[in-house]
């Protein structure tokens, strides 16, 4: 990972399928090598989300998020913000749905983790790393990505 430049994300939508549903989260992460050069934090604005318990997963860290009132326009942004740049993602149906507009290379970040994707990877990567609980998923692969690193 050294040197290279990639971006670390996470989509929140309310729909696997990218045609009935929508982003209500994207959070991401632009790295250099290990370096963090720039957030990502975008958020469908509340009042648009129709489903309940949808809202109350991203109610938490109002502040730290851009607010828009289309989520066609959090792609739209994201698909400027990532340049070149390849995306580690969480291999999950949903998130390749949603991001198969954006022609960068995409691979899963689980490799460069020793995991394979599971339903609870997340609570597995914690766990693994003794990562304290968060909200914001980007940021633990993040401290997972240099953990790996530091321990090589």
């Amino acid at each position: 990972m050294n040197g290279k430049n990639y971006i670390i994300l996470e989509i929140i939508p309310t729909a696997v399928d990218e045609k009935r549903g929508e982003i209500v989260q994207l959070s991401a992460l632009k790295l250099n090598g290990l370096i963090l050069k720039d957030r990502f934090d975008y958020r469908l604005n509340p009042k648009k989300i129709l489903n309940w318990d949808i809202e109350k997963i991203i109610s938490y860290d109002r502040d730290d998020f851009q607010y828009v009132n289309d989520s066609h326009k959090i792609l739209r942004d994201f698909k400027k913000w990532v340049e070149d740049y390849d995306l580690l993602i969480i291999d999950n149906l949903y998130t390749k749905n949603y991001l198969k507009e954006i022609p960068n290379k995409k691979e899963s970040i689980f490799p460069y983790l020793n995991m394979a994707f599971t339903d609870d990877v997340i609570e597995r990567v914690i766990k693994k790393y003794q990562l304290e609980p968060s909200n914001h998923i980007v940021d633990l692969l993040y401290e997972a990505l240099i953990y790996e690193s530091n321990h090589k």
